[in-house]
C-alpha cells in the first residue's frame, strides 16, 4: 500500500467530517465562548478535534491491515492519543459552560499518555556518536523515560498554546508532520512515515474549515492530540537513537511552537504570572498588535515554520 494513501484517507475523513461536527456543535451548543484573551468575538463550534482524531484513527485502522503495528510502540501512542482526546473533550465541555477544567487532572493524563510510549518500546533510548565509529551509547531506562515524558508533555502543551489564531495550529501541525514524514523516509521508517502523513492529511483536511474566517475550531481535544502525536512520532522515529548533532532534527521540525512556548514561559515567569495560564504574549499576538491581519500573521508564522523544517532536514542529511 503506497504511503501517500495515508494522507489522502486522513484528509478526506477530516474534510468531510468537520462541517458535520460543526452542525452538531451548533445544535448541542458545544461552542467556545469569547473572553478578554481570545481573538474571536462570536461563539465558535468546538468539535473540530473530533474530525482530525477520526482521520488519524481511520489511518491507524487501515495501517493495521497493511502492517500490523500492534506489536510496535504505536499501540501505546494510539492509546495515549485516545486518553488525551477524551480529557480534551471534557475540558472543551467545561469551556462551553464558561468554566475551567482542572489543570492538575489534564497534566496527570498527559504524563500517563507520555509514559505509554516508553512502556510500549518507544522513546529516546540512547545516542550515537556523530563522528568516528558511530558508537551507540545507551542511557539508563529511568533517564530515558524521564526525557521522553518531558519531551512529549512539553510538545503537547506548546501546541495547545499555539492554538490562538484561525488556521495557525492546524497549519503548523501539517508542516511539522510533513517534515517528520521526510525524516522517516530518510531513516527508512515506513511506519512513522505512514502515521506522519496521516497527521498531516487530517490537519490539512480540517484546515480547509479552520482557516480565517474559521467556521469551526479544534479545541483542546484537537490541539493537545496533535502535539502529542507529533512528539510521539518524533520519539518513536527520528528521536529514538539520534546522533548527538541530529537531536536538533525533531526540535527544529517543531521549532515554531517550541521556541515560542519557551519565550512565553520565560516572560510569564519573569512577570510572576502562572506559566500555564493563557494570555496574549505569543508571537502571533505580537504580529496582530503590529497591524498584521490574521491571514498575514498566519502566513508569516507558516514561513518561519517552513524554514525551521528545512533546517531540520538539512541537519539530518549532513549527519545521517
Amino acid at each position: 500500500m503506497p504511503l501517500w494513501l495515508s494522507g489522502i484517507i486522513a484528509f478526506l475523513v477530516a474534510f468531510i467530517l468537520a462541517p458535520r461536527m460543526r452542525s452538531l456543535a451548533m445544535k448541542w451548543k458545544f461552542v467556545d465562548l469569547p473572553n478578554e484573551r481570545k481573538i474571536h468575538r462570536d461563539p465558535l463550534p468546538l468539535l473540530g478535534g473530533v474530525a482530525m482524531f477520526a482521520g488519524v484513527l481511520v489511518v491507524a485502522l487501515v495501517g493495521l491491515f497493511w502492517n500490523n503495528w500492534l506489536k510496535t510502540p504505536y499501540l501505546g501512542v494510539l492509546i495515549g492519543a485516545a486518553m488525551l482526546f477524551g480529557i480534551g473533550m471534557l475540558d472543551d465541555y467545561f469551556k462551553t459552560r464558561g468554566k475551567d477544567f482542572s489543570v492538575s487532572i489534564r497534566f496527570g493524563v498527559q504524563i500517563l499518555s507520555a509514559l505509554l510510549i516508553p512502556l510500549f518500546g518507544g522513546g529516546i533510548q540512547g545516542f550515537t556518536a556523530p563522528f568516528g565509529d558511530h558508537h551507540f551509547t545507551a542511557i539508563p531506562t529511568a533517564l530515558s523515560v524521564v526525557i521522553t515524558v518531558v519531551w512529549v508533555v512539553g510538545v503537547t502543551n506548546v501546541f495547545n498554546f499555539l492554538d490562538g489564531v484561525d488556521g495557525l495550529a492546524a497549519g503548523i501541525a501539517a508542516i511539522s508532520a510533513t517534515t517528520l514524514f521526510f525524516i522517516a523516509l530518510i531513516k527508512g521508517d515506513a511506519l512513522s512515515a505512514w502515521f506522519s502523513l496521516g497527521v498531516a492529511g487530517a490537519s490539512i483536511g480540517f484546515l480547509r474549515h479552520n482557516f480565517y474566517p474559521a467556521r469551526i475550531i479544534m479545541g483542546d481535544a484537537g490541539s493537545t492530540v496533535l502535539g502529542y502525536l507529533l512528539a510521539a512520532i518524533a520519539s518513536v522515529g527520528a528521536f529514538k537513537s539520534a546522533t548527538i548533532i541530529s537531536i536538533a532534527v525533531p526540535i527544529l521540525a517543531l521549532g515554531v511552537p517550541i521556541f515560542d512556548a519557551v519565550r512565553v514561559v520565560f516572560v510569564r515567569a519573569r512577570a510572576g504570572k502562572p506559566v500555564y495560564k493563557p494570555d496574549q504574549s505569543h508571537v502571533h499576538h505580537h504580529l496582530l498588535r503590529a497591524g498584521l491581519t490574521q491571514v498575514q500573521t498566519v502566513t508569516v508564522v507558516y514561513l518561519i515554520s517552513v524554514c525551521f523544517s528545512l533546517a531540520s532536514v538539512i541537519v539530518l542529511l549532513l549527519n545521517p
